[in-house]
């Protein structure tokens, strides 16, 4: 194999992403583990390898001593063109083995786009994609990520998913596994026992039923399956595994820095947003851990940013200390520490002086609404004067290039709402005009927006995605709304967003449409030089199934959801609850003025408090 990899690598882009060797790559002996699993990333080398939570698992397993766990990641087309083309299998990085050596294959599902690239690993690994294909307890084919959350489009391809998070749940799984392995288990005596492990969805042990209209009638439990499957967390994130050795890039990749966590979950409750609710409950690390964290991280790989990342960084209540822990440490070796994750409410211009001392580049913010009243419906607690004032702090301080983000589509939104857009962006081109003590530089304001995309475990997963030629109608709108040459316009194609809706939505008899999109050549659809639309229509004709069924039906509140097995530990009540408030455009305060009673402090330790 390394003959014909030699061969055909000067004949690829960035060959790089291919040889493996770099720089804190975990290599251990074979003949001293009892059990290899392949970590396999459905996309390119250069966006696995900046996924925060590819390297905390990889560092998490490889920390079993007698478990090797290897990185694989999706070929681009010109290499598994030249990969299918001399027989050379998919293989890891680090021992550069064919994954049939391999025991466990895990996949890791972040986005809804990478479904067919996960089938298109499989079968260049030389494995049958779907689970029933493969009788045999080994390879055993799993997968976790957030998109597990609705785990039914993608059922019939695992053995079983993990919900939730993986660094304590992946290991257990793995645990089993050795055992069953060793002890001759058959694949149906292994699952069933799986399915015992808190957090494991085991897809083979639920049968889909169907009304005579298409809608699901129930997901009926077999062979003593749970009723409910509930994520896993990590209680404590102070004692939990963080990678200090991450592994260093031998070639550029997209977010090239040393990130550090600061929490998980988040404190606003936006009604849009799947994120904020799937990684409830809020936990945080200490301020002193994070310091400790970063310098170690930063010395072990020799890079020149870090990074701190959560759902909404600057709600961090220790923020000001683990800067000032850091930048004491930075700022004499000229290391640059970035927050990406700002919020106009709670700007600090004294502290992002600071972060951006070493480099300074553009802010961020995303009012996701061009009018108070659309902000209230999706519980966005940002007012217009907030963000106002927020960027003229920023241009009195010297910045000259601000980004704002917004969605299109969102529930009850009007003509007055996507105008408002323009209005807003052409009020903060007037901020600047009025506070830039360097007016000659210029300004740079750039209004993106996507379209608003129903997503599960979110109070609007009921509602209907707008139709693509309506999406299409306010992006003009818009566009032709915004005047000044000072701002630009950037916005997400429909297309996408439309296939996006419904594989995010839809049920088991999906996983035919991707398999029929995959055996039409998709693979690497979240890349706008692979996506066809025209193939996705015509792999949901082939199973004479309609797109808009799952993408811009609304959902009755009493409808069966395909992720009704599901439990991400939110109350489906106060997803109602929230939803009704949203056609009030009624506010609900964040966690930490008021707790919601969500239910998902239920699944901390007992003595151990939401963070929020």
């Amino acid at each position: 194999m390394a003959d014909t990899l030699e061969r055909i690598l000067p004949r690829v882009q960035k060959p790089a992403r291919y040889v493996g060797g770099e720089y804190n790559e975990i290599v251990k002996d074979r003949a001293q583990v009892k059990l290899r699993m392949a970590f396999c990333f459905p996309d390119t080398y250069e966006i696995g390898m900046s996924n925060m939570g590819m390297q905390i698992l990889y560092g998490a397993i490889n920390a079993e001593p007698d478990i090797w766990c290897e990185r694989v990641f999706a070929p681009w087309g010109d290499m598994a063109e030249e990969m299918r083309r001399n027989s050379l299998p998919l293989y890891a990085l680090e021992s550069g083995d064919a994954l049939d050596k391999f025991d466990a294959l895990g996949f890791s599902l972040g986005y809804e786009m990478a479904y067919c690239t996960v089938l298109d690993m499989l079968d260049m690994a030389g494995l049958p994609v779907k689970s029933a294909d493969r009788p045999e307890l080994v390879p055993l084919v799993f997968a976790g990520g957030t998109s597990c959350c609705n785990p039914e489009p993608m059922a019939d391809f695992f053995d079983l998913m993990v919900l939730g998070e993986g660094e304590e749940a992946d290991i257990e799984v793995l645990r089993l596994f050795q055992r069953a392995r060793d002890a001759g288990w058959t694949k149906g005596e292994f699952l069933r026992e799986a399915a015992k492990i808190g957090g494991v969805y085991v897809p083979s042990l639920y049968e889909p039923v169907y009304n005579p209209d298409g809608t699901l009638a129930e997901l009926r439990c077999l062979d003593g399956a749970p009723e409910v499957v509930t994520k896993r967390i990590v209680s404590n994130l102070d004692s939990a595994y963080y990678p200090t050795r991450p592994v260093v890039p031998s070639t550029e990749i997209v977010h090239d820095r040393v990130n550090l966590e600061l929490f998980r979950g988040c404190v606003r409750g936006c009604r849009f947003c799947q994120a904020g609710y799937v990684y409830r409950p809020i936990r945080a690390r200490s301020a002193g851990k994070i310091v400790e964290l970063g310098r170690e991280m930063l010395e072990n790989t020799g890079c020149q940013e870090a990074t701190l990342l959560s759902l909404s960084s600057s709600d961090y209540r220790q923020l000001s200390q683990v800067c000032d822990g850091l930048l004491d440490w930075c700022e004499p070796r000229s290391i640059s520490l970035s927050l990406p994750s700002l919020r106009a409410d709670n700007f600090s211009m004294e502290l992002m002086s600071r972060l951006q001392k070493v480099r300074r580049g553009g802010l961020t913010f995303a009012p996701e609404a061009g009018t108070q009243r659309l902000r209230d419906v999706i519980n966005k607690n940002v007012t217009e004067p907030e963000l106002l004032n927020t960027c003229r702090i920023a241009f009195e301080g010297g910045w000259n290039g601000i980004k704002l983000y917004f969605m299109l589509g969102l529930p009850t939104e009007t003509d007055e709402d996507v105008v408002g857009i323009a209005d807003l962006a052409a009020k903060v081109l007037h901020v600047w005009r009025e506070s830039s003590p360097n007016k000659q530089r210029g300004v740079r304001i750039t209004v993106s927006t996507s379209c608003f995309v129903p997503k599960p475990h979110s109070p609007f997963q009921w509602e209907a995605q707008v139709d693509m030629a309506e999406y299409r109608r306010r992006v003009e709108l818009l566009r032709h709304s915004i005047t000044a040459k000072n701002v630009t316009y950037n916005w997400h194609d429909a297309d996408t967003s439309f296939i996006e809706a419904a594989l995010s939505r839809g049920d088991r008899r999906v996983g035919g449409v991707i398999e029929a999109a995959w055996r039409r050549g998709a693979r690497l659809e979240a890349w706008s030089d692979y996506f066809s639309f025209k193939r996705w229509l015509e792999a949901f004709a082939d199973c004479g199934l309609d797109p808009a069924f799952y993408a811009t039906r609304e959902r009755g509140e009493d409808e069966c959801l395909p992720w009704s097995r599901v439990n991400m530990g939110v109350r489906t009540s106060l997803l109602l609850r929230e939803r009704h408030r949203a056609y009030e455009a009624r506010l609900s305060p964040d966690c930490r003025a008021e707790c919601a009673g969500c239910g998902a402090a239920a699944l901390l330790e007992r003595g151990v408090k939401c963070d929020g």
